[in-house]
């Protein structure tokens, strides 16, 4: 297998990865927005994407077990792919305004098998690419995933724009995005050759009893799920109801910081209440894969910094659609074409250059500087939202009609979103290919699923938790404070990454344990 060959399917893995994420983030809250759901509740919504988060819970049922017929990983790779199929399809005859608890309960589904999706690809990407093709192999991930998600996000808010573009309906994007993934699972069984079988150190563990253990991990988080739904509202307004009652919030925000300390206290149950769960039903693939990756040095606080690295990156982009449809007023289209199309073509370039500086640069000293950088441009949208529309003058984007896009008169531009959007996608494009470089680095090829997805679960905390904060937030500080509280959360991360700068050094082009 030829390092073309490889690069090319790396860029291929990333693209159907990227494809389902904004149908349950980005693309989804402009859907609810449209429906004039309020901005708290899209907030709490991007609770759907909570399965990538626990994702590591039921990876080690794929290092256990293959499918038959397609190999190690081809196999999940269909399975999960044409299960995306069927979602999607189910979630385009679902209208969020007249049925939002079953809209809700489909994209939690979507984002579960997504998830799943996710540790397959992201365990062949990490078995297939030797350690100095990591960097660039990381790069055109990114550049795959992120040229999905123009298709989804970008391409998709265009298409839904009734004055400017085709005027599609939600319902036949989401049907279009399900045809899309069935091509996606016929690429996987034809194209994608089978992984060589990897030897075995140890005899492999119990089949039975690793579906016994994960199935006592999922009972208890359902018992934990139920007692926060039974008692964590009870309690979370016994401790806050009377000091919220004596501020000046509206009392429907009272009530949102109230479901968000309940929420906060079932993870803090739930979390461990799963772990004990594991040790005693002995999940013997998932205690061993955890084992093995905390037997590294310096592994928690290395944990810790995957957990923050790109907090401020996702506190920032959170709630990012609905700001600029709303806080800002900007047009369908236009929010489409600079901060989906352009933006993402630029989040594409970012990666490209991040994985040739990171060549010269190294490991540590990447994620550094991108990391720095990152920060700094989320100050672009405090300004943008400090000074509103208008602020370095306009462009015209003239009228275009490339038969699966376009825009039916000039569109104007806004400059300020542009150059805003030129920076946080470049830096935020280079951050994340050094990243993944990163955590392919730390995993062990034993166990590539079950630590690939724990070091991708913590990574996603960022994306995925601060939804809910952030809706709250956003509503109670106002847009400009919100945006300076996201670079204040992307200090924690640099500070601990200086101080781990030499394990990560000692990463630097070793190869996947």
């Amino acid at each position: 297998m030829g390092r073309l060959y490889r690069l090319v399917i790396v860029a291929l893995l990333g693209f159907a990865s990227g494809l389902p994420l904004a149908l349950t983030g980005q693309a989804m809250q402009a859907w609810l927005t449209t429906e004039g759901v309020d901005i708290a509740t899209i907030g709490f919504l991007g609770l759907v994407g909570l399965p990538y988060t626990f994702k590591f819970l039921w990876a080690p049922l794929m290092d256990r077990f293959d499918l038959p017929w397609l190999g190690r990983r081809r196999g999940w790779l269909v399975l999960t792919q044409l299960a995306l199929a069927g979602l999607l399809l189910a979630l385009a005859a679902t209208s969020p305004a007249a049925a939002i608890r079953a809209f809700a309960l489909l994209a939690v589904a979507v984002a579960f098998v997504s998830a799943s999706h996710d540790v397959v690809i992201d365990a062949y990407r990490t078995e297939l690419l030797p350690a100095p093709e990591r960097g660039l192999g990381a790069s055109l991930n990114v550049a795959g995933y992120r040229v999905a998600m123009i298709v989804s996000g970008g391409l998709a808010l265009i298409w839904t724009d009734a004055a400017q573009g085709g005027g599609w309906t939600w319902p036949e994007v989401y049907r279009l995005m399900a045809g899309l993934m069935v091509a996606a699972a016929a690429v996987s069984a034809l194209l994608l050759l089978r992984l060589p079988e990897l030897p075995r150190d140890t005899p492999p563990a119990n089949g039975r009893r690793e579906l016994l253990g994960f199935a006592a991990v999922l009972a208890a988080v359902a018992v934990g799920v139920l007692l926060t739904d039974r008692f964590g509202g009870t309690l979370a307004r016994a401790l806050l109801g009377g000091w919220l009652a004596g501020t000046s919030l509206p009392v429907a925000l009272q009530t949102r910081w109230i479901e968000l300390a309940a929420l906060l206290g079932g993870i803090a149950l739930t979390l461990p209440l799963a772990a004990w769960a594991a040790r005693r039903a002995r999940f013997d693939t998932l205690l061993a894969g955890l084992r093995d990756y905390f037997s590294q040095p310096g592994a928690a606080a290395i944990l810790l910094l995957i957990v923050l690295y790109k907090l401020g990156d996702a506190f920032a982009g959170s709630l990012l659609t609905p700001f600029l449809l709303k806080g800002m007023g900007y047009a369908s289209a236009e929010v489409g074409v600079v901060n989906k199309l352009i933006g993402l073509w630029l989040t594409i370039a970012g990666a490209l250059l991040g994985g040739a500086l990171m060549i010269r640069l190294g490991l540590w000293r990447a994620l550094f500087v991108f990391g720095v950088l990152q920060m700094a441009s989320n100050l672009g949208f405090w300004w943008l939202a400090q000074g509103g529309q208008g602020q370095l003058g306009a462009a015209v984007l003239p009228a275009f009609d490339w038969g699966f896009v376009k825009l039916a008169q000039p569109t104007p531009v806004d400059g300020g979103l542009l150059v805003v959007v030129v920076l946080e996608n470049l830096s935020g494009g280079m951050g994340t290919a050094a990243f993944l470089a990163f955590l392919m680095s730390l995993c062990s090829q034993r166990f590539t699923a079950t630590q690939f997805a724990l070091l991708s679960a913590f990574a996603s905390v960022g994306r995925v938790w601060v939804g809910p904060l952030a809706g709250v937030l956003a509503e109670t500080i106002g847009w400009p404070t919100f945006f300076i509280v996201s670079t204040v959360f992307a200090l924690p991360a640099l500070v601990l990454l200086w101080w781990l700068r030499g394990p990560i050094r000692a990463l630097d082009g070793a190869p996947v344990r």
